[in-house]
């Protein structure tokens, strides 16, 4: 098999255009196909809605693909290396097309069929050249940021094809799911066809709304189904015996009234697949490891979520504002005799680098979130910022003295060094939780601003009131080494 250089794509609709925005980011040439003239348009179109996303993803690409559009099936077909068939989702036109591009490419050039469901046995039944080599490679939309493709052999599929088309869909970007022979609607359309019949009853029986349905999904399965799937969500399920503590403890003949759909028969054999298969996916490790991995998980699925404002993200938001509002407020008997400590943390799993150690991105968040628990202390909080007041930073400066791992507990003291009716000068400590050494400092520059008018402008009188006393008790208090460094390489005589 030569090099695939250039990518041949049958069909240019939302699934053939995903595959060409994914291949063109990564350098692949493509040669796209559609018989209306006016797709080629609407195809770089979607390409360009797909780009930014990808881009953010994955970083400007050294080298981009060239795109090729053509209404010639048979310029398509004789210069492709790898042809991704992405027709509509008609059966007898597929086979008439597999038939037609069999017959022009290249022995070697796999042809794989995006098809949703469709035996591949079928789809090959009139390539009278080399049907051996034709596949399905289902993938899902969209396609330039899922990476799952599910390749199946028809009874006509050479291993041989299988391999090579895997070695391709992975020099892509694609995790590859390899069916072990072929069934209508391969694995993941039949797990979601499932869910949306269940959905359709519950719906057709006023049970909930379609939100509510939607909502028991977004809220809590989806989130573990993310990263664990169903077998190995219940494997944890089943405490440190997994999931043959789970089938004695729960009833495997699934004989319950819980779903409208049919049931396989219990017997022994599907039994020990299911035990053995989730003591395999656990890959060694116990269940209270895969907890706590799922927890870790999960935790930052959920700030993710809260950046987005999607989700269980949303409940996060509301629980976060409801701590807001009874955080620490500054009092005028305050008796302030040092920096104030506002904030406690810890180091997160999303916080590490490639040595396991916080990244310097992190330590940027873990003093922003020392800095928000200032403001509201000073009162800047939700209210505040509605009212159109908020600060920006000016400039910011970071010193590390001791790395942080995850899991391990830290504190955030703030000393105010300056301020006046527009600015605050503030300088943060970050400490290890547990052996009290210094971890880091941040010196930062922060202006009031009044976003209506978008100016800098005098921050509200009860506000100021808090910062000049504050800062007044920290007048005597010992300047910070680190404030105001220059940093430089001092040149050699």
């Amino acid at each position: 098999m030569s090099k695939i250089k250039t990518v041949g794509i049958a069909g240019t609709g939302l699934i053939g255009a995903g595959w060409a925005a994914r291949l063109l980011i990564r350098g692949f040439d493509v040669i796209a196909y559609d018989v209306q003239p006016a797709a080629d348009a609407k195809l770089r179109a979607a390409i360009d809605v797909a780009w930014p996303s990808m881009s953010k993803l994955l970083g400007t690409p050294g080298k981009k693909g060239k795109l090729t559009f053509t209404t010639d099936l048979k310029e398509m077909a004789s210069r492709a290396d790898f042809i991704h068939e992405a027709a509509p989702e008609r059966e007898e036109l597929k086979v008439k097309l597999f038939r037609d591009i069999d017959a022009i490419t290249r022995p070697d050039v796999i042809i794989s069929s995006s098809s949703s469901g469709f035996l591949p046995t079928v789809l090959q039944s009139q390539c009278a050249q080399h049907p051996e080599r034709v596949i399905i490679g289902h993938p899902f939309n969209p396609v330039y940021l899922l990476p799952l493709v599910e390749t199946v052999p028809g009874t006509n599929t050479s291993p041989g094809a299988m391999d090579r088309a895997g070695v391709y869909f992975e020099s892509i970007g694609m995790h590859v799911l390899r069916l072990k022979r072929e069934i209508e609607g391969y694995i993941c359309d039949r797990l979601q066809e499932a869910l949306w019949r269940e959905a359709l009853h519950i719906l057709n029986k006023d049970i909930g709304t379609t939100g509510d349905i939607d909502d028991s999904i977004i809220y809590s399965a989806g989130m573990r189904w993310a990263f664990m799937g169903s077998f190995l969500t219940y494997h944890v399920a089943g405490g440190p015996g997994g999931m043959r503590h789970f089938i004695s403890q729960f009833d495997p003949t699934l004989e319950l009234p819980w779903t409208d759909l049919p049931f396989p028969k219990w017997n022994d054999t599907l039994q020990n697949r299911l035990i053995d298969g989730c003591e395999t996916q656990s890959a060694g490790q116990t269940v209270a490891e895969i907890e706590a991995k799922r927890n870790d998980v999960l935790v930052d699925m959920m700030r993710l979520f809260k950046h987005h404002k999607v989700g269980a993200g949303l409940v996060l938001a509301r629980e976060e504002t409801k701590q807001g509002k009874k955080a620490k407020r500054w009092k005028e008997s305050d008796k302030i005799d040092g920096p104030v400590k506002l904030h406690k943390g810890e180091v997160l799993s999303a916080w590490l680098d490639y040595n396991g150690h916080m990244t310097d991105a992190a330590y940027l968040i873990a003093f922003g979130d020392g800095l928000d628990a200032f403001f509201r202390y000073i009162g800047d909080d939700e209210a505040y910022r509605a009212s159109g007041n908020t600060f920006f930073t000016a400039e910011t400066h970071i010193n590390y003295y001791r790395e942080m791992k995850v899991g391990e507990a830290f504190w955030i003291e703030t000393q105010v060094l300056g301020c006046d009716e527009k600015r605050i000068h503030l300088f943060h400590r970050m400490y290890h939780g547990k052996t009290k050494e210094l971890a880091a400092t941040n010196e930062i520059m922060q202006l009031h601003v009044n976003q209506e008018v978008k100016k800098v402008a005098p921050m509200s009188e009860e506000l100021y009131t808090a910062l000049k006393a504050i800062g007044k008790a920290h007048k005597n208090l010992k300047r910070p080494k680190e404030m105001g460094s220059v940093m430089q390489v001092k040149r050699r005589k």
